[in-house]
């Protein structure tokens, strides 16, 4: 009974926290600076349709998306994420947590994104040499559990952008809530990312927005059948994700006819794993917003969707997932998740 009494409630006022913020106005990309920030790594993630809030696993890529869902079970992992991304340009991600110190939970990790090279010329189109990109991220993670069901955490990201010979320095924080029934089976979660500033500009100019986002996500295991399933709202601090556009299917017509029903459909993501064993998975994702806004009408294939798997041992966890966000191409996520302590007592054998 105190399950049953306490699982509606504290998912309620997840919700009802972050629907309140949607009087907050902000840019959804392209006017933000550290972009790469909401880029993602982990092969779970990417396949569920590149964001979750809400899985409760130990899976220590988590607690980067949310850091409420950092918990006793990632203690001494380490996770290694690389993502091959479009045109030369690749980033990646490595995060270890600490064993707990009995007052909660700690990791810490580091996130690049390497642009690659460029060809530099001058105003008269003289090639002078080359030049490079690369953005990092710092990611100081503490989770705490306030009771047996709930998490709070945060995650505080020093961040470095170098573009040429100009440079910026930023910080970030994100807040997440997470909540789990005593069961297991049903999850909630509840994130603010990116709240921060920019502190030095890259050529003095005025300083930009930070890519600020709130997302909050539900998940579902059952319980006599290998299906765990996720919704996850993103941006509900912007009601309005549309854009002018002119799309004649009949679905896409049916949903145009509603504002509401199309801007429900553009923060909302879908993602379903198959678990037959504890030991592999399989996963798809679904994101409308993606379909939506980089399909072509005359050729819409599988643009929005994702898919992956995993193999999962005592010590090593690998993880593969791809998303196709164009005709032009599809981003590969690969997760290696270690556990250092158990590989070496098993190779001392």
């Amino acid at each position: 009974m105190v399950e049953t009494a306490n699982m509606p409630r504290k998912s309620f006022y997840i919700l009802l926290f972050a629907f309140s913020a949607g009087i907050i106005q902000a840019q959804t990309g392209g006017d933000n600076v550290y972009e790469f920030l909401n880029l993602t790594h982990s092969g779970l993630i990417s396949s569920l349709g590149g964001t979750n809030v809400s899985l409760n696993t130990d899976n220590l890529n988590l607690a980067y998306h949310n850091p409420g869902l950092l918990n006793s079970g990632m203690e001494k992992s380490l996770a290694l994420n690389y993502v091959n991304y479009f045109a030369g340009v690749n980033y990646g991600m490595a995060i270890y947590s600490f064993p707990s110190s009995g007052k909660g939970h700690y990791a810490t990790g580091l996130t690049y994104l390497n642009y690659g090279s460029f060809t530099e010329a001058d105003a008269s189109g003289n090639i002078t040499g080359q030049f490079t990109g690369s953005e990092y991220a710092l990611s100081l993670i503490y989770s705490r559990e306030i009771d047996s069901l709930f998490t709070l955490g945060v995650n505080c990201k020093p961040i470095l952008s170098f573009f040429e010979i100009y440079s910026s320095v930023g910080i970030a924080f994100d807040l997440g809530a997470f909540y789990h029934s005593r069961s297991g089976l049903f999850s909630a979660g509840l994130v603010i990312r990116n709240a921060g500033l920019e502190l030095t500009t890259y050529a003095g100019e005025k300083r930009q927005k930070l890519p600020f986002e709130i997302e909050a996500g539900i998940s579902k295991k059952l319980a006599h059948a290998p299906f765990r399933f996720s919704i996850t709202m993103k941006h509900l601090e912007k009601y309005d994700l549309t854009y002018q556009y002119d799309d004649t299917t009949s679905v896409n017509n049916f949903l145009r006819s509603s504002e509401f029903l199309e801007n429900l459909m553009r923060h909302a993501i879908f993602g379903v794993e198959l678990i037959p064993h504890k030991n592999f998975y399989f996963s798809l994702g679904y994101n409308y917003q993606r379909r939506r806004e980089l399909q072509i009408d005359s050729r819409i294939s599988t643009v929005g969707f994702s898919w992956g798997f995993g193999i999962n041992t005592n010590w090593l966890n690998i993880e593969f997932g791809r998303a196709t966000y164009h005709l032009a191409g599809s981003s590969n996520h690969i997760s290696f998740i270690i556990r250092p302590d158990l590989l070496y007592s098993r190779f001392r054998k």
